[in-house]
């Protein structure tokens, strides 16, 4: 059984700096500076007019004139949404999560873990669901307050059972056989298939259970791919979860003493880079996915993800990929961030230096890295530590520093 924690209009919290607000008015998330005209998540009142997240925000604004629009805000959205699931780690959970907000695990394994009161028997008799994971679901509410709980044998219908029950309510079971009457709009909760919705309900096809009653091979010749997922959904099959790795948490941040742009921008990228794999806790690791984050001026952040075409260690090769995506940003910054989303395999060239069989290479570039020094600094630029006397009381003549040799090699 997979259960699905839904904090609805998360995103749209956290821009707005608390729930309060959008009880108050119509309000909807802006369009991110630079991205394509289309509003983000929307409050409950703004539903009523009939707007709904991914509507342009000129056709938003036309049915509702008094619409606010809530800047972005996704640095503090992926911070929120980091916490929210390290709670949810925290109990054992093993989550998968398509967008903040949203987060689904597979809670079998969990039963005997949160609720000992089990009778021996009970994992396999006809228990109700949501009776057999009282446990889970307590464990659940108690580090995700407010959210809404559904359970059911897919990750689908577990998101459609947790959008219809309210917070603080005892979580809903929903199985294949109970999709069908549900309206086809709740494919709007996938991205994938999140386009196709408009199209259905102009054709006539207001259920999920009129669009599962179609022949598949109708809906592949005029959807395609996306088509065959929502008839997949619709009928019940989804594919299984793929929880994420929970991470190490490395970053760096560096404040710019002015708005920062241009030049200034790149330079204190180099550094941030560099401060990066200068980490101890990289332990030698390439980067495959970073996140590159900004906090503007004039309010708002700026976020984008970045994945390496292989995986990196090398800060100049880091700089031109990261350099391009900087080049995106909507307006002066104040403070930059740059953090780990995944890493890659240890760096082949420093793991070479550890070995035994790299031995070889390691003196090789010792001694090319003194004669560098030599040529720079003089012949005084790279010593070594000789003992004379180890047993004198006088410390200035146990060692004394000479010219290190080993740069004169061959």
């Amino acid at each position: 059984m997979i259960i699905c924690v839904l904090l609805e209009r998360f995103e749209l919290a956290v821009a707005a700096g608390g729930r309060a607000r959008l009880l108050a008015e119509p309000a909807a998330l802006a369009p991110e500076p630079g991205r394509e005209l289309f509003i983000g998540e929307v409050s409950q009142a703004a539903e009523a007019f009939g707007i709904h997240a991914g509507m342009r925000m000129g056709e938003a604004l036309a049915r509702c004139p008094r619409l606010a629009l809530v800047p972005p805000d996704p640095m503090g959205v992926a911070e929120a949404w980091e916490r929210a699931l390290t709670r949810l780690e925290s109990i054992g959970a093993a989550v998968e999560s398509l967008r903040p907000g949203e987060a689904c695990f597979e809670a079998d394994g969990l039963r005997r873990l949160h609720d000992r009161t089990l009778p021996e028997g009970s994992l396999t008799t006809t228990m109700h669901p949501a009776e057999s994971m009282r446990g889970v679901l307590e464990a659940t509410r108690k580090v995700l307050a407010g959210a809404r709980i559904g359970l059911g044998p897919t990750r689908f219908c577990a998101m459609v059972a947790a959008a219809g029950t309210r917070a603080r309510r005892p979580a809903q079971v929903v199985g294949a056989q109970d999709l069908a009457p549900r309206e086809v709009a709740l494919l709007r909760r996938r991205a994938e298939v999140a386009e196709l919705v408009e199209s259905l309900e102009r054709l006539g096809i207001r259920t999920l259970g009129a669009l599962a009653a179609l022949p598949r091979a109708a809906v592949a010749d005029r959807f395609g791919r996306p088509g065959l997922l929502a008839h997949d959904l619709a009928c019940g099959r989804d594919a299984p979860l793929r929880p994420r790795r929970p991470g190490e948490l490395l970053r760096e941040s560096l404040e710019l003493p002015e708005s920062g742009s241009g030049e200034q921008l790149g330079r204190a990228l180099g550094l941030l880079i560099d401060r990066l794999l200068a980490r101890r806790e990289r332990r030698g690791r390439t980067l495959r996915a970073v996140v590159l984050c900004a906090r503007l001026v004039e309010g708002g952040t700026w976020r984008e993800r970045v994945v390496f075409r292989e995986a990196l260690a090398d800060a100049q090769r880091m700089r031109l990929a990261l350099g391009q995506r900087l080049a995106l940003l909507p307006a002066p910054a104040d403070t930059l961030l740059l953090m780990v989303e995944r890493f890659g395999p240890p760096h082949p060239e420093a793991r070479a230096l550890f070995d035994d069989d790299g031995a070889a290479q390691r003196d090789e570039r010792l001694r090319e890295a003194v004669r560098q020094a030599r040529a720079a600094a003089g012949p005084y630029a790279a010593l070594r530590v000789l003992e004379i006397d180890p047993d004198s009381r006088v410390p200035e003549r146990r060692a004394v520093l000479t010219p290190f040799e080993g740069g004169s090699g061959p």
